[in-house]
């Protein structure tokens, strides 16, 4: 089995992920994981398939056929097993300004700790107005790595920049 992964973006529309499915199924291929979202008026995502090795080039020439409803780009992904080490999710929740996802972003890389999920969003404050930002990091560590000095690290960076910080 080939495993593809798919970038997608195209104008929001009825129909989009209905259109990539087809695509898929129509190749025998199975939709194993997707994150897909509506951003400004642009639908976008990514989506891991598989498909018999056999139908991998058939199932990629027939996803450039969306052109015009979705950009598609492909890239050849290869099974893992789940990867080593324990995870630790933490949210930050804090008013929303430019470089929140930076000094998130650069304190985790500090650490050497791998980036396995990030989710973010902003939202009207309740009550108070103005925007918030919110943020879930799931990182990797080693499975007999201490937390501690990450987590301190994170607590600081919240403190330094006035956003409230979950850990969990």
């Amino acid at each position: 089995m080939a495993h593809l992964v798919l970038s997608v973006v195209g104008d929001d529309r009825t129909g989009l992920v209905s259109a990539l499915a087809d695509a898929v199924a129509a190749h025998g291929g199975n939709w194993e994981r997707s994150e897909l979202a509506e951003l400004a008026g642009a639908f976008a995502g990514i989506v891991l398939v598989s498909v018999p090795d056999a139908r991998a080039a058939e199932l990629t020439e027939a996803l450039r056929g969306l052109d015009g409803l979705l950009r598609v780009t492909t890239h050849t992904g290869t099974p893992a097993a789940a990867p080593p080490g324990r995870s630790l999710t933490f949210t930050v929740l804090g008013n929303d300004r430019p470089g929140i996802v930076r000094d998130v972003t650069t304190a985790v890389s500090a650490h050497a700790l791998s980036i396995d999920g990030f989710t973010s969003r902003t939202l009207e404050a309740p009550m108070a107005g103005g925007t918030l930002f919110e943020a879930t990091v799931t990182v990797r560590m080693s499975e007999h790595a201490d937390a501690t000095p990450v987590i301190a690290a994170l607590e600081r960076l919240a403190d330094e920049i006035q956003v409230d910080l979950s850990v969990g």
